[in-house]
């Protein structure tokens, strides 16, 4: 086992005996076997001479590696027997292409036995790859691949598709297998950040199928019926769920990122959606035990629950843990939650975590809309200057530095936020200005999008560039998403993006020093030395 992929790795340099996540050393090395064997598949796809006898419809093939390239992502799927299943599927797909004359060997692999697989020594994983730089360049192309398949997923849940996208993870992922410059492998992740623009576009118009959000204030109370906690960042899976708990006398409560359904409209005609419980996934060690009702998780985030609830977890989508009920999608799209729903009419109420309400929904739509009064806010000096801080949250002490940030921001300041990020300060007493409130929190993760929106949109009316703009980003990651976003805000010009808590332990000395150099990328430190670097006082 060597996994580098999220933020919390340990040491900073990669888990070797088991992940800090919490999976073990099999699950993890049946993770790099299903990556080694969908780089193998898209190679040769892509590479198919004009005239071979191909698969004629590859629409279900499509989606299955975006599912199965999604389940590999941080704390998501921890069961290895749903791996073994999907080794077997995607090894399936690729034999039915033709081998080509001169492919890498790699394209044929087949694991001889499980002992193959989970004791080769990073022959499969991305140790395998020698160069330290080649390395740190396909690691950052996998990771931002393993994001966007994960929002590919939430847009294609809503009928939304783009073939482009699809290509392009087959060609990232093929890119493993190609003999590469340095500079071409360079271009590939940059590549991967103007493919994400398009993949957040895409699902910023599929979650419009629930209607435009609007800045909304979220009630985070309980009531006196059993519930049912939706967590994750599907909000079909959440739709699906509260119609078929209409009338059973079973509460709906959303948890973490699935707090922005509150804000769309459509979500509102629903009774039994009673508010949001709890913070971030990073607290639901703490919080799970006291809602007391069943848990769906959705999609990630998934940290391995103790004995204390794990009877209570269902998982749907990508999502897997060893013994936990597993509800799958039909033919038709459709899901059955009666099971959960069973479970949660035997349950007590949730207890009150005493929490207050937070506010939601402000993505460029909303924002926009009060562009008028926020331009004039700037004319008078009364706004000065704003600061994205959206990203995701985690568990180290030190994430507390971003409720700091948040403190010391001067009163002139506003925060644009999306991700799990904001409970680090959401509910802090920032107030506004003149009605404009000082917290302007978007949504999900790949709401970040309309954060660049808006940024954009305001550069164009005060006739200026985007990094000319009285903005500044001082963003925190944890996985694979936010490393989208991150490539996706480079792709777009954007420079001088403070990132942390610590830079991704993939990148090596020479392309951070490239992205430094072309980008102006910057770490964290302290909140004073910050402040004063993003030119915030």
């Amino acid at each position: 086992m060597f996994c580098q992929q999220c933020e919390e790795t340990a040491r900073g340099l990669g888990c070797t005996a088991g992940g800090v996540c919490g999976k073990d050393n099999d699950t993890a090395c049946y993770q790099d076997a299903v990556n080694f064997a969908l780089s193998g598949l898209a190679y040769r796809k892509i590479h198919q001479p004009a005239g071979a006898k191909v698969p004629a419809n590859t629409v279900q093939q499509d989606k299955d590696v975006v599912a199965i390239l999604f389940s590999t992502l941080t704390n998501v799927n921890f069961d290895k027997e749903r791996f073994k299943t999907y080794l077997k599927t995607i090894i399936s797909y690729r034999d039915a292409y033709p081998k080509i004359s001169g492919e890498p060997k790699q394209c044929s692999w087949i694991p001889a036995s499980e002992e193959d697989i989970v004791h080769l020594e990073g022959g499969i994983g991305l140790l395998a790859i020698e160069d330290e730089n080649e390395r740190s360049l396909f690691s950052l192309l996998l990771f931002g691949l393993k994001g966007m398949c994960a929002y590919y997923s939430h847009a294609e849940a809503l009928g939304k598709t783009d073939a482009d996208i699809v290509a392009f993870i087959y060609k990232g992922l093929a890119s493993r297998f190609e003999k590469h410059s340095i500079e071409e492998r360079t271009a590939l992740v940059l590549e991967c950040g103007k493919m994400g623009v398009k993949m957040l576009a895409l699902l910023d118009e599929a979650n419009k199928y629930y209607g435009t959000t609007a800045i909304t204030k979220v009630h985070c109370g309980v009531g006196t019926k059993p519930g049912i906690l939706v967590t994750g960042h599907d909000l079909k899976d959440l739709e699906m769920l509260l119609e078929q708990t209409k009338g059973t006398g079973v509460d709906v409560y959303t948890h973490g990122e699935m707090l922005v359904a509150h804000a769309h409209p459509d979500f509102a005609k629903y009774d039994n959606l009673i508010g949001n419980y709890g913070t971030s996934w990073a607290n639901q060690k703490d919080e799970f035990p006291k809602f007391g009702g069943p848990i769906l998780f959705t999609t990630n985030c998934l940290v391995p629950p103790p004995e204390e609830y794990r009877k209570k977890i269902f998982t749907t989508g990508s999502v897997g843990f060893a013994g936990a009920v597993h509800i799958p999608e039909k033919a038709d799209g459709s899901k059955d939650f009666s099971e959960i729903i069973a479970m949660a009419k035997k349950c007590k109420a949730p207890q009150d975590l005493k929490l207050t309400d937070v506010t939601t929904g402000a993505g460029h739509d909303a924002v926009l809309a009060a562009a008028p009064k926020i331009l004039q806010l700037i004319k008078e000096k009364k706004i000065r200057r704003f600061v994205v801080m959206a990203g995701c949250d985690g568990r180290h002490k030190e994430r507390a530095y971003y409720t700091e940030f948040a403190k010391a921001l001067p009163k002139d300041v506003i925060i644009l936020t999306a991700g799990c990020a904001k409970f680090r300060y959401n509910r802090l007493d920032l107030g506004d200005i003149e009605g404009i409130p000082r917290v302007l929190d978007a949504g999900q993760c790949n709401d970040s999008y309309s954060l660049v929106v808006i940024a954009l949109e305001l550069a164009k009316v005060l006739k200026t560039d985007v990094n000319a703009l009285p903005l500044s980003f001082n963003i925190a990651w944890y996985e694979q998403k936010a490393i989208l976003v991150f490539l996706t805000l480079l792709s777009l010009g954007i420079k001088d993006i403070m990132i942390g808590p610590n830079l991704p332990a993939c990148v090596s000395p020479d392309v951070l020093n490239t992205l430094v150099k072309l980008f102006g990328v910057q770490p964290n430190s302290t909140v004073e030395a910050d402040l004063k670097k993003l030119h915030i006082v």
